[in-house]
C-alpha cells in the first residue's frame, strides 16, 4: 500500500469516527553552492514570544499534552536534520516548506511548534519565514504584522533581507515577517528575486534551518512557486475535514523526492481545546529515514 493510500485510509477512519473526540492520525513520508557562513549581524529588533498567550489562542498544545506533542515534533524533525546535515547534502535541504491543501487545516499551529522544536537543537539555528504574504498568520500571531519583511525585500532588490530578521527571546529562533501588504504578492514570490533571497538566506549561514510558512497549495500560486525552492515539504491535513481529492490534488504539485511528510491533525474549533494525537508512518523499508 502506498503512502497516499495509507494516508487516505487514516483520513477515512478519522472521518468515520468524527464526533468522538480527538483521534490519533498522522503520516510522514520520505522524501549556486552554499558559501562558507559569515558572521551574521545581531537582529536590530527582538521580541518576546508570549507562550501562554499562544496556548490560550490555540497555537500551542495544552499543558498536559506538551511532552507527548514534543515527541511527535521530534519524530518529524529528526529525519529532516539527518538528511539536511548529511555529507554532500544540497543546501536547499535546510529549507523546509510547511503548507496544506486548503485553508483551515492547522498549518500555523504545526509551523510554530515545529519551529520551536527545531530551535531547541544545539547545533544550528532556525529562521521562521512568514511566506504566506496574503494572510501573514505567523506575523500577526507574533505581533509583527506592522514590521517590514519578506514582501519588502522582494520589492527592493537593494534590501539586505538579513536586516529585516527579528530576534526572539527563544535561543536559536529568529523570524522574518511577511512584511507590508502588496497586491503583487503572487508575482513577487514567483520572481527570480525570491529565488535569490532563498539562496542568500541559505548561503549566509550553513548551520541554519529555514522554515517557510506557505499559503495553501490549491488556492495559491505563491505556494506552488515555493515548492520549487524548498528541499523538504510538509503538508498539513485535518482529520474529518480534508477532502480526499483535495489532498490528492495537492500532492500532484509536489515532486515525490521533496515530500518529507503529511501531518494529519484532529482539532476542535474552540481555542481552549487541543489538537489530537500524532503518529509517524514511513514508506516500507524506509527505516528511520
Amino acid at each position: 500500500m502506498s503512502i497516499v493510500e495509507n494516508l487516505l485510509a487514516n483520513l477515512n477512519e478519522a472521518k468515520r469516527a468524527a464526533g468522538h473526540g480527538p483521534r490519533a492520525a498522522a503520516a510522514v513520508a520520505p522524501g549556486t553552492p552554499a558559501a562558507v557562513g559569515e558572521q551574521l549581524p545581531e537582529p536590530s529588533k527582538r521580541i518576546e514570544v508570549d507562550l501562554p498567550r499562544l496556548r490560550s489562542e490555540g497555537y500551542m498544545p495544552d499543558v498536559g499534552e506538551e511532552r507527548r506533542f514534543a515527541d511527535y515534533c521530534r519524530e518529524v524533525k529528526r529525519p529532516l536534520i539527518r538528511k539536511a546535515m548529511a555529507m554532500g547534502a544540497p543546501p536547499e535541504r535546510r529549507l523546509v516548506m510547511v503548507s496544506s491543501a486548503l485553508p483551515g487545516e492547522g498549518k500555523t499551529f504545526v509551523t510554530l511548534n515545529l519551529a520551536l522544536s527545531l530551535a531547541r537543537e544545539r547545533d544550528f539555528s532556525t529562521l521562521l519565514v512568514d511566506a504566506d504574504l496574503p494572510k501573514a498568520h505567523i506575523s500577526r500571531t507574533l505581533g509583527l504584522a506592522a514590521e517590514p519583511g519578506l514582501a519588502d525585500a522582494l520589492v527592493d532588490e537593494k534590501c539586505d533581507v538579513e536586516g529585516l530578521v527579528v530576534g526572539t527571546d527563544i535561543p536559536g529562533l529568529t523570524v522574518l515577517p511577511a512584511g507590508h501588504h502588496n497586491e503583487q504578492a503572487a508575482e513577487l514570490v514567483m520572481s527570480a528575486r525570491m529565488a535569490q533571497i532563498a539562496a542568500g538566506l541559505l548561503a549566509r549561514n550553513p548551520r541554519r534551518f529555514i522554515l517557510f510558512d506557505s499559503p495553501p497549495l490549491l488556492i495559491s500560486s505563491e505556494a506552488r512557486a515555493l515548492v520549487h525552492l524548498s528541499g523538504a515539504i510538509l503538508l498539513v491535513a485535518r482529520s474529518a475535514k480534508t477532502p480526499r481529492q483535495a489532498l490528492l490534488d495537492a500532492l500532484t504539485h509536489i515532486d515525490k523526492q521533496r515530500i518529507h511528510g503529511v501531518i494529519v491533525n484532529d482539532t476542535y474549533a474552540a481555542a481552549t481545546e487541543h489538537y489530537g494525537h500524532y503518529g509517524y508512518y514511513g514508506y516500507p523499508g524506509d527505516g528511520d529515514r
